[in-house]
């Protein structure tokens, strides 16, 4: 069983071939703990090695459950002149353990360290993947007020504790997702009739039925008709978990459940169904011309497509219990994992969690760039973050043939190379966007 439910993209990002990146900024990132929040939160300090001048801008990198130690924006992000806080959430490594409504208590221990180091002036987030979500939490909280974060159509209110929190002076979004919850609801398989026996589907809802549209062997190709099928279908068992969830809650309240604080919470097939992992014309690419850099470093303007290629794989892991089950708690699930909708796609109801983008980011003001990555398939997701952002002063802007975690995707390749830039030009764009600014 895989109690943290990472990305592979995402676990990909911290393995240990990104250490001889690091030495190449900072030959000795210093360790960071931090007071007032739990013991597993903890940082590494990444700044530039002489004979650079000493920055005075600094970037925090934290993910939702991540180790980000060490992850790829730490050496490189220094190495261009910035301070790199990157650090673990409290929930480090653990999914079943996030209460994200805390999560910004983890967040602002970090803004406060970095705003006591000598010379910083200004203070960057980074959100990467689920690190999108977190940033954009704090951030309009910070800017906000706790009013945000509560009322009665929140499936769980943050508490008071998050008042005052120290704002940050801008915000960059990095192949950002739009939600856990957004995740799951997208990646549950409706065709689950039973939650006691994930073997026994309907065939006329499986992804993975041929006669649907599957192909176990490259892009599948499904109808309008069974997408907008799936689609209804995805938000009705996500509105039934969190039901059963709810009542799960209400009845330890009552006394009445066997445990009196929390249980595990298995979603079966709650991984895998993702039908835009089987279908790349699913969120294909931007809907309106925008940015791309090319892999030889210049920005064109055009409507972007996706390279990603499809992953029929994922019928294998869907069945699974160690891949295809979400082991999570009742509290974890609704904290951090679920939310309301209509539709999986376009009907969700993303201001009933706090785990949101869309939610947070009209409200957010302070300069805020957007950024995708060419081989995955956030390019529409973050486009619509670029469109509901408040700031005056925003960008969006595409990587040619990236990864998720801004890395050549070399499956996507037609010839060997062909996006081997990715990661030089996505970080000196972003030197170059924040060195403008601040």
């Amino acid at each position: 069983m895989n109690f943290q439910k990472l990305s592979s993209a995402v676990a990909a990002l911290i393995v240990s071939s990104f250490i001889a990146l690091a030495a190449q900024a900072q030959s000795n990132p210093r360790y960071i703990r931090f007071a007032g929040v739990p013991s597993a939160v903890k940082g590494a300090l990444f700044t530039p090695d002489a004979p650079q001048k000493p920055p005075h801008v600094a970037i925090l990198v934290m993910h939702r459950a991540s180790n980000f130690l060490n992850t790829l924006a730490c050496p490189e992000l220094s190495k261009r002149g910035f301070m790199v806080l990157c650090m673990n959430p409290r929930s480090d490594n653990n999914e079943a353990l996030v209460r994200w409504e805390t999560i910004p208590l983890d967040v602002k221990a970090g803004v406060e360290f970095l705003k006591k180091q000598a010379g910083i002036s200004k203070i960057l987030l980074w959100g990467f993947s689920g690190g999108g979500p977190t940033m954009t939490f704090y951030q309009n909280v910070a800017e906000n007020g706790v009013a945000v974060c509560q009322g009665a159509k929140k499936l769980v209110q943050c508490g008071n504790e998050l008042a005052g929190l120290p704002k940050a002076d801008g915000l960059i979004l990095v192949d950002a997702h739009p939600g856990n919850p957004v995740n799951g609801i997208r990646s549950i398989n409706p065709a689950v009739l039973d939650d006691s026996r994930p073997d026994l589907i309907d065939p006329e809802l499986d992804p993975f039925n041929p006669k649907n549209g599957h192909n176990p062997k490259g892009p599948s190709n499904f109808s309008d008709d069974f997408k907008k099928k799936y689609f209804r279908a995805q938000a009705q068992r996500m509105n039934r978990l969190i039901d059963k969830a709810l009542a799960m809650q209400r009845q330890m309240k009552d006394g009445k459940y066997a445990y009196p604080d929390d249980d595990a919470f298995l979603v079966v097939r709650g991984d895998g169904g993702r039908l835009m992992q089987l279908d790349p014309t699913i969120h294909p690419g931007t809907v309106k011309p925008h940015k791309l850099i090319k892999n030889d470093g210049t920005v064109v303007t055009e409507i972007v497509k996706s390279v990603r290629v499809a992953n029929p794989e994922s019928a294998r892991q869907n069945a699974t219990f160690e891949n295809g089950t979400r082991f999570l708690t009742g509290k974890s699930f609704i904290s951090a994992n679920a939310v309301r909708g209509s539709d999986s796609m376009d009907g969700i109801d993303h201001c009933s969690s706090n785990n949101s983008p869309p939610c947070h980011l009209p409200t957010i003001t302070v300069p805020t760039l957007v950024t995708a990555m060419g081989g995955h398939y956030f390019i529409r997701d973050n486009e619509i973050h670029y469109e509901l952002a408040g700031a005056k002063d925003k960008d969006f802007v595409v990587v040619e043939g990236a990864e998720h975690g801004q890395t050549p995707c070399t499956a996507c390749e037609t010839t060997p190379g062909q996006y081997g830039n990715s990661v030089k030009n996505f970080y000196d764009y972003v030197r170059d966007w924040v060195n403008k600014r601040f």
